[in-house]
């Protein structure tokens, strides 16, 4: 070979070479893509851009560049908004994420079945832990593992989520697809089991139960002789017909009050000998549903309880027309803290409710390792890296204590040696809690992955009016987590009949209680047993029994 070609040559060589780095250095920065490429190729690649996320680190400081998430609560009454208050705007701030939250406007359930039809979701969803949605999402490929996601982007997710609660939501292939909030397992209710309390509670206006003389509404006699006693002294509140009782709102398939919380009030059993119990056919569940049928017959269940939903119900608890309520405290938290502002005795107090003949002390439901909602991330997801860092952010220490506690200097700070919400934003916390999550946004206005046993550490000794109520639940608080995640899937056989159980449930419950007489009562009863028997009762619970005992094993009852 010549001079002049061996001169070529290498020439082009040198050009080839500096091309290669040229387009090594163009594929540098914060491609993702082309870490994971050069990741998964081995070889002697540059420890620059291949450096793998470490398990020890937070992998949302890795990138920190202003994103925004669509996220979906399955909650139509969720009235806040990302990015308005101090403590989001921190989080984005130091995160660079924001989020856009998407909420129902009406029936949720048509929503997230409208979305879920779709076959695209938002970026994040959230809804109860129950939802049928949530095994369709999951059946429907539409959601990621969160373990696929945290082995490949962020293996710091393993060291700040909660094994216990991984295991409990691995699916059959052996991933897990949502994180739940409010979630206690066995292992802690031995460490804070001392410090749980129930959202179940039967409570009345303060001033009218003293006005009537305090009686024992324990017995059914005592219970309806109460209602008329504030119905005739009160029969108006501020020119409006005052309501004896208020419930949960009647839904297709029930009414919470009158299922699982009345049933825990009057301590029925959920299982006997290790087998499930159908607590709907216990005695004492037919003699209070009998009760309440007498109320109605009496003049003193309202026609607003069968048709409010909770937007009703929270104005006319703001303007203290309820006498006494079976109601979930935390749900009217905000309308209790406003009535207590105008007048500490017109306020809503827990007092012992319906009990069985014995009057044995209620079971409420505490804290299950199934929480009350979960979250998971859409197949859609504009960043897979980004959504599975944010979500380790927001379940971490630290994501918990910026969203609890906020911003220093803003919402809390170190007073007396302990981090703690300021005077001023713990006043507002009590006295509005509306004007408190859009002035300070902290204390879980943002609740989505609230883990309550991180941050009992900062929170301060409830307060009246809240404090009464919370007191009144301790010692009566249960776990019931192996009686969760035992139903089966909605499109399944046996998924079938519970939703045609449920949907005639939902049908039945008002009639009871509207029906004209004691033997009326009884027929729609019986017709509701065997309808319930005829449409397949007994697969239903051979299927949950077979659950049931695999959870006891899971949780190593």
């Amino acid at each position: 070979m010549d001079m002049k070609s061996k001169s070529q040559k290498i020439l082009m060589l040198l050009i080839a070479a500096i091309m290669v780095f040229s387009l090594a250095a163009c594929s540098g920065g914060n491609n993702n893509t082309q870490k994971e490429s050069a990741n998964n190729a081995g070889g002697n690649t540059s420890t620059e851009t291949v450096t793998p996320p470490s398990p020890d680190e937070p992998g949302w400081k890795s990138d920190t560049a202003p994103i925004t998430f669509d996220w979906y609560l399955n909650f139509a009454w969720f009235p806040n908004k990302w990015g308005m208050d101090p403590t989001s705007q921190y989080v984005t701030k130091k995160t660079g994420v924001d989020i856009n939250f998407i909420v129902p406007a009406g029936n949720e359930n048509e929503k997230l079945n409208t979305l879920i039809a779709s076959g695209k979701l938002p970026d994040f969803i959230t809804l109860w832990w129950g939802e049928d949605g949530v095994k369709k999402m999951i059946e429907g490929d539409l959601v990621l593992p969160l373990n696929k996601l945290a082995e490949e982007y962020d293996p710091y997710f393993f060291k700040v989520s909660d094994p216990d609660k991984l295991s409990w939501y691995t699916q059959e292939d052996g991933n897990v697809y949502g994180y739940p909030n409010s979630s206690s397992s066995p292992k802690d209710y031995e460490q804070f089991g001392d410090t749980y309390v129930s959202n179940q509670t039967f409570v009345v206006r303060k001033d009218i139960y003293e006005a009537i003389g305090s009686p024992d509404m324990r017995t059914p006699e005592g219970f309806l002789n109460a209602l008329k006693a504030a119905k005739e002294k009160f029969p108006q509140i501020d020119g409006q017909p005052m309501i004896p009782l208020g419930l949960h709102e009647f839904t297709a398939t029930g009414n919470d009050s009158l299922e699982g919380y009345i049933q825990n009030f009057l301590a029925i059993p959920r299982e006997k000998d290790g087998k499930l119990y159908n607590r709907e056919t216990d005695p004492e569940y037919v003699r209070w549903l009998k009760t309440l049928r007498q109320a109605n017959q009496d003049g003193l269940l309202a026609k607003d309880i069968f048709i409010d939903k909770r937007a009703q119900m929270e104005e006319k608890i703001v303007q203290g027309r309820y006498f006494a309520m079976l109601y979930q405290r935390t749900d009217f938290a905000a309308q209790l803290g406003t009535l207590y502002q105008k007048d500490p005795n017109k306020i809503y107090i827990a007092v012992d409710g319906p009990a069985n003949q014995n009057l044995d002390a209620p079971r409420l439901n505490g804290p299950s390792i199934s929480g009350w909602t979960l979250t998971l991330i859409s197949k859609d997801v504009k960043d897979k890296a980004r959504a599975i860092k944010f979500l380790s952010y927001l379940i971490s220490e630290e994501g918990q204590k910026d969203l609890f506690l906020g911003e220093k200097g803003v919402s809390y700070d170190t007073i007396d040696g302990v981090d703690q919400f300021l005077p001023e934003a713990f006043e507002l916390m009590n006295a509005d809690r509306a004007a408190f999550d859009k002035q300070y946004g902290s204390s879980f206005t943002f609740w989505m992955l609230q883990n309550t046993n991180i941050t009992q550490q900062w929170a301060p000794k409830a307060v009246e009016p809240y404090k009464q109520l919370e007191d009144w639940t301790r010692g009566k608080t249960v776990s019931i987590s192996e009686f969760d995640l035992i139903d089966p899937l909605a499109n399944s056989d046996e998924g079938i009949i519970l939703g045609k159980i449920k949907d005639l449930r939902g049908k039945t419950l008002p009639k009871l209680l509207m029906a004209s007489s004691e033997a009326e009562f009884d027929k729609i009863w019986n017709d509701y047993i065997k309808k319930q028997e005829e449409l397949g009762l007994d697969k239903v619970m051979a299927f949950q029994q077979t659950k049931y005992e695999e959870n006891k094993k899971r949780l190593g009852m």
